[in-house]
């Protein structure tokens, strides 16, 4: 394998996750997504569910450092679980190849050679079909949940590398699952990945 680390950004609902593990598994090498959660909560002594939340959460974040005076100064929690995933995200990659899902791996990892930032995105329609069919989330105004899940992604993502998320020119490549399907995705980045 050319690249030893995947690292996947997605729009929510775009089926990012799904393509993931079926590409880690592929590559038979593992692949962390909740289990960078997992480690977070433990490290930190947060719940699993606030880490989860707060992972892509923007508020509050940083803005700890306008106050920061001597005395006064506290991390905020957003602060304190990035600290920490980017530590977690860092060691994981240490130990060999796989697949990251999310937590800003491709920034965290920008410093390594090793690593292919691969975007997925996805239609409006598709994206709310599958969260309801496949998330289970309901059927009035999916639209809305995917728009908000979106903002607090983007967000998260420039106050924390000060990059703007879901630009094709901050990922080596990016891939319309939506059009493209799942399985294609899947074998275009296994294609790429074991050149």
């Amino acid at each position: 394998m050319s690249y030893n680390i995947i690292t996947i950004s997605r729009q929510f609902g775009s089926g990012g996750r799904t393509i993931g593990k079926a590409l880690a598994e592929k590559l038979g090498v593992p692949c962390y997504d909740s289990e960078i959660i997992e480690k977070v909560a433990e490290k930190s002594g947060f719940d699993r569910d606030y880490v989860k939340e707060k992972g892509e959460d923007a508020r509050g974040a940083k803005l700890s450092g306008l106050f920061k005076s001597n005395y006064y100064y506290k991390s905020s929690d957003e602060d304190i679980i990035w600290e920490i995933q980017s530590r977690i995200v860092s060691e994981l990659a240490e130990q060999g190849p796989c697949v990251m899902i999310g937590r800003c791996a491709d920034y965290i990892l920008r410093e390594r050679e090793d690593v292919f930032n691969v975007f997925i995105c996805a239609d409006m329609k598709s994206r709310a079909q599958r969260i309801v069919t496949v998330y289970g989330e309901k059927e009035d105004s999916p639209e809305k949940r995917l728009k908000d899940k979106d903002k607090r992604r983007a967000s998260y993502y420039q106050l924390f590398t000060d990059l703007k998320w879901g630009v094709a020119s901050n990922y080596d490549i990016s891939l319309n699952a939506g059009s493209l399907g799942i399985d294609r995705c899947v074998d275009i980045l296994y294609d790429i990945c074991t050149q």
